[in-house]
C-alpha cells in the first residue's frame, strides 16, 4: 500500500466519520425525543455505543489472534484520548454544560470502572500471581457491571430528573435511517482509519503495544470525537459528554469484557503507567467541572448546583495533558 493511496483512505475515512456522527446526533435526538429519553441517556447508550463500535471490532480480532498488548493497549489509549484529547478539543470548541447527575454519578461509575480494571488486571500484585491477565472470570464480571450501568441509565430517564429533549424535526423513517446511517460511516471510517494508521505506524518502526496506545487508540476514537464535537457545535451538550462517557464506561465493561471472555488476556506490567493515567484522566474531569469548588463546603454547594460547565481553559488543561502524556510514551518508547 503506497502512502499516498493510504493518506488518501485515511481522508476518504474522515469524511465517513464528520457526516457519520452527524446524521447519528440528528437522528438519535430525534428519537430520544420521541421515545420521552433524554438527550443524555442516548448519549450513554445509543451514540456512545455507535462511536465504540471500531473499538470493539479492532478488540475482537485483536483477542481472536492473541494478540494482548493491541486488545488492551487500545482501550487504555482509548479511554485517555477520549477524556483527554476529545473531551479538551470539544470544550476549547464549545464549552460543554453538564448534567448534576453526570458529575455525581456517570463521572463517579468511570472512575470506578477504571480502578475496577486495576485491580483485575494486576494478579501479581494483588493475589500474588507469577502472572497478570484478564481472565474469563474477569470478562463475565466486567459484563455483569455493564448490564448494571445500562440499567442505571434507562431507569435515570424514567425518574423524571432528567428531562433535557430536544424537539422532533423529522420523520420516525428517516430518524432511524440517520442513525443506521451515521452508525454504518461510523464503523466504516473508524475501521478504515485504525487500519491506515496502524499501517503507517508499524512502517515506522512502532513497537505493537505503542500502537495500540497511540495510533489504534487515535484512530478507533475518531468516531468519539467527531459525534462529540457535532454534538457540542448544536448545542447537545448532554450527548457530546454522555458519549464520552459512556464510551469510557463501553470500552472497559463491555469491549474488554468480551474480549478477555473470548481469550484471557495477558497484562504487561508497564501498561500499568497507562492505566494510571486513565484513572488520573478520570479523576481531573470529576475535579475540572467543579470549577475549583473543593473546600469544606463542597456537599453544600452540590446541593444547590445543578449544572456544572467545562470551560475552555478547563479543556485546555485535558488537551495540554494529552499532549504532554503522548509525548512522554513517545520518549519512551
Amino acid at each position: 500500500m503506497t502512502t499516498t493511496f493510504t493518506l488518501l483512505l485515511f481522508a476518504f475515512s474522515v469524511i465517513l466519520l464528520i457526516k457519520g456522527a452527524d446524521w447519528l446526533v440528528e437522528g438519535a435526538s430525534d428519537i430520544a425525543q420521541r421515545l420521552g429519553v433524554s438527550d443524555l441517556a442516548i448519549g450513554l447508550t445509543v451514540v456512545s455505543f455507535g462511536t465504540s463500535m471500531p473499538e470493539l471490532l479492532v478488540n475482537v480480532i485483536a483477542s481472536l489472534n492473541s494478540s494482548a498488548d493491541i486488545a488492551i493497549g487500545n482501550i487504555l489509549g482509548s479511554n485517555i484520548s477520549n477524556t483527554l484529547l476529545i473531551l479538551g478539543a470539544t470544550a476549547i470548541i464549545a464549552p460543554l454544560t453538564i448534567q448534576r447527575s453526570t458529575v455525581l454519578k456517570e463521572i463517579p461509575f468511570c472512575l470506578l470502572a477504571s480502578c475496577v480494571l486495576y485491580v483485575m488486571a494486576n494478579d501479581a500484585m494483588v493475589n500474588r500471581y507469577p502472572l497478570s491477565e484478564l481472565s474469563r472470570g474477569d470478562g463475565i464480571v466486567f459484563i455483569g457491571f455493564f448490564l448494571i450501568f445500562l440499567y442505571y441509565t434507562f431507569g435515570m430517564s424514567n425518574n423524571g430528573k432528567d428531562k433535557e429533549h430536544t424537539k422532533p424535526s423529522m420523520s420516525v423513517p428517516r430518524a432511524w435511517l440517520m442513525v443506521i446511517g451515521g452508525l454504518i460511516g461510523l464503523s466504516l471510517g473508524g475501521g478504515i482509519a485504525v487500519d491506515t494508521a496502524q499501517t503507517i505506524a508499524l512502517n515506522l518502526g512502532i513497537s505493537e503495544a505503542l500502537v495500540g496506545l497511540t495510533a489504534v487508540a487515535i484512530g478507533t476514537s475518531l468516531p468519539e470525537l467527531t459525534a462529540s464535537v457535532m454534538a457540542a457545535l448544536k448545542g447537545k451538550s448532554d450527548i457530546a459528554i454522555g458519549n464520552i462517557v459512556g464510551s469510557n464506561i463501553f470500552n472497559i465493561f463491555w469491549i474488554l469484557g468480551i474480549s478477555a471472555t473470548i481469550k484471557p488476556l495477558t497484562f504487561q506490567p508497564a501498561q500499568n503507567f497507562d492505566l494510571l493515567v486513565v484513572v488520573f484522566s478520570a479523576l481531573l474531569l470529576f475535579f475540572l467541572v467543579q470549577n475549583g469548588h473543593i473546600h469544606y463546603r463542597v456537599l453544600m454547594w452540590w446541593r444547590k448546583q445543578q449544572e456544572f460547565i467545562l470551560k475552555r481553559w478547563e479543556g485546555g488543561v485535558l488537551l495540554a495533558s494529552y499532549v504532554a502524556y503522548i509525548a512522554y510514551i513517545s520518549w519512551r518508547g
